[in-house]
């Protein structure tokens, strides 16, 4: 109980701030349609008062694109400006809310040797994740169904995010040979303890309930009382940021994490990754199942094997760096970390951990290096340099929009 009492102090701190039973293996297989209407994957829907995007490839679980990016981009920007519009709302159709970026896309433009193309879709989604972590409206994110990878970056930096027994959250980059980004590295180092750094290196997933207790979410309701909310929010005529919250808390409940809950074993995962190297992580971890006979401790060690031991490595770096920066300095580096990671000069992790999940489904990337001994400083420090003067780096509007700390 004091635990739980803890995480929940803690949730109410990230609130301040304004930002922030599925079994728990990455296994969201979206089905790519190979033609789409750029214009219908991200739709609106006009209120009252409000108005909504709504990410729509459900058959791609949502997965966002360079064109739906920049949609979006365009959209928040016309409705900021609109003195009729007092705030916006931001959902997903289908079984998802976003699942990530489109990674199969990226493959295949990789393969192509588009990278430019790649480099514009960074750009283009670090860009709005700034403009929607400094937004001046009230923002409600609905994260009903799976919230994935840079789904929680569009999603987590609104006043109000609405989870339900239907959510399913995690950031399962290290499985693709690839690093949290789009503000990851600033939400998940802001929660309670190492939860952060277990989150990114294991891609875990949280339910609903346990995103509302560790702050991730702001209000949780059940799947079912989606319809009366939103038609509750499309009636109102007033844009006061505690007139919305009232609204969602009329349908919202009181949830506690359940025995199950990986929350209730917060003390083991500070007492694991609090150490300073992932060789360190693995070996408190393998010294705990020998002392306990804990099978969850043999589960998350068998999940950081089968990652990229490269991307397991820069992905820590990122998470203790992001604790001590602000938003647009996370996203600013992890630009630069996302166009190491594509440009293949360091390692081809991110195509052969997509094309081993995603593409060919054989389950078995052949990593490079194989593994964290052959890691070298030299590679993970790559990933941190500022961008040649031939590459610019990420430029955000930080004297017009002030970032968070």
């Amino acid at each position: 109980m004091q635990i739980l009492k803890a995480v929940v102090k803690a949730r109410h701190s990230f609130q301040r701030v304004g930002f922030f039973s599925h079994q728990r293996c990455f296994s969201a297989q979206p089905h790519y349609a190979p033609y789409e209407d750029f214009q219908d994957q991200v739709l609106v829907e006009g209120r009252a008062k409000s108005r909504a995007a709504v990410l729509n490839r459900p058959s791609a679980l949502n997965a966002l694109t360079s064109s739906m990016a920049a949609r979006l981009k365009k959209l928040y920007e016309s409705w900021e400006e609109n003195p009729d519009i007092g705030f916006v709302i931001m959902k997903g159709s289908g079984r998802a809310f976003c699942s990530g970026v489109d990674a199969v896309n990226l493959y295949h433009l990789l393969n192509e040797g588009k990278v430019e193309e790649c480099k514009s879709l960074f750009e283009t989604l670090y860009k709005f994740v700034y403009l929607q972590g400094t937004y001046l409206k009230s923002h409600v994110a609905i994260m009903d169904g799976i919230t994935m990878g840079c789904g929680g970056g569009i999603s987590l930096p609104g006043m109000f995010r609405l989870v339900t027994d239907k959510t399913v959250f995690a950031n399962p980059e290290t499985q693709l040979g690839f690093h949290p980004g789009a503000g990851a590295s600033f939400y998940l180092s802001r929660l309670p303890g190492c939860l952060g750094e277990y989150l990114a290196l294991t891609g875990e997933k949280l339910n609903g309930v346990e995103m509302i207790a560790c702050g991730l979410a702001t209000h949780y309701c059940l799947n079912a009382k989606l319809a009366w909310i939103e038609e509750r929010l499309g009636n109102l005529m007033n844009d006061d940021p505690t007139v919305i919250e009232s609204s969602l808390a009329q349908y919202s409940d009181l949830v506690y994490p359940d025995r199950s809950s990986i929350l209730h074993k917060i003390d083991t995962i500070d007492k694991c990754f609090s150490h300073d190297t992932v060789e360190e992580i693995i070996g408190s971890l393998e010294n705990e199942a020998a002392d306990t006979y804990d099978g969850w401790c043999k589960t998350v060690l068998r999940k950081m094997k089968e990652a990229s031991p490269l991307s397991l490595k820069v992905t820590l770096r990122s998470i203790r760096d992001g604790r001590f920066q602000s938003l647009d300095c996370c996203l600013a580096r992890e630009y630069r970390m996302s166009l190491s990671g594509i440009s293949q000069r360091v390692s081809n992790d991110f195509s052969e951990g997509v094309r081993a999940r995603f593409v060919d489904k054989d389950f078995a990337p052949k990593w490079d290096p194989p593994s964290l001994e052959e890691v070298t400083k030299d590679m993970v420090e790559s990933y941190f340099y500022p961008l040649s003067e031939s590459e610019p780096e990420l430029v955000l509007p930080t004297a017009l929009r002030e970032p968070y700390i």
